[in-house]
């Protein structure tokens, strides 16, 4: 495995680049529910927001995984708040996606993602899961945009200063 203190190898890169996109994909599926409902671009992306989701959840545990198996091979953070900023995402990224299964869960409805059952149907509901993933959720996942987008900003700020080129480690 091609590890070092300067660049990450190449699962952990493979993995923060397939999220990546997959996230961008999710927020433009948010961005045109909101802004275009019920048109051919939302009912287009929408579709895929929970299959994804939970692929997201799925790839974010595998991620979360490699990097704890990875541990001291893995270049440093440049500081505390670089690190408790990639605390933050790591967690954003696991409990957004478990909010929405609770809530899925919770609303009694089967959920199979990409055809593989995930989670049977019931009749009825429990109300505790549906109100908490659904009051948690969007709210959490509007707070990961933003830290997506000072994760990005930073990224190119460090290697703009004269700083340590950061992007590099992820490329």
């Amino acid at each position: 495995m091609e590890m070092s203190h300067a660049r990450y190898g190449r699962l952990s890169r493979t993995l923060h680049w397939a999220m990546a996109a997959l996230f961008a994909w999710q927020f433009a599926s948010v961005g045109a529910r909101v802004l275009l409902p019920d048109s051919p671009l939302d009912e287009f992306l929408w579709a895929s927001h929970k299959p994804l989701g939970a692929l997201l959840l799925l790839l974010g545990l595998l991620r979360l995984a490699w990097a704890l198996c990875e541990g001291p091979r893995r270049p440093n953070a440049l500081n505390g708040a670089a690190r408790l900023g990639h605390l933050a995402l790591y967690a954003l990224m696991l409990a957004i996606p478990a909010l929405a299964l609770l809530r899925q869960f919770g609303s009694g409805r089967a959920f199979a993602p990409f055809g593989v059952p995930l989670m049977p149907g019931f009749d009825g509901e429990i109300e505790w899961m549906t109100t908490l993933g659904g009051a948690l959720h969007g709210l959490l996942g509007w707070a990961l945009l933003v830290l997506l987008v000072g994760h990005i900003a930073m990224a190119l700020l460090h290697g703009r200063r004269g700083g340590e080129p950061v992007l590099r480690r992820m490329t």
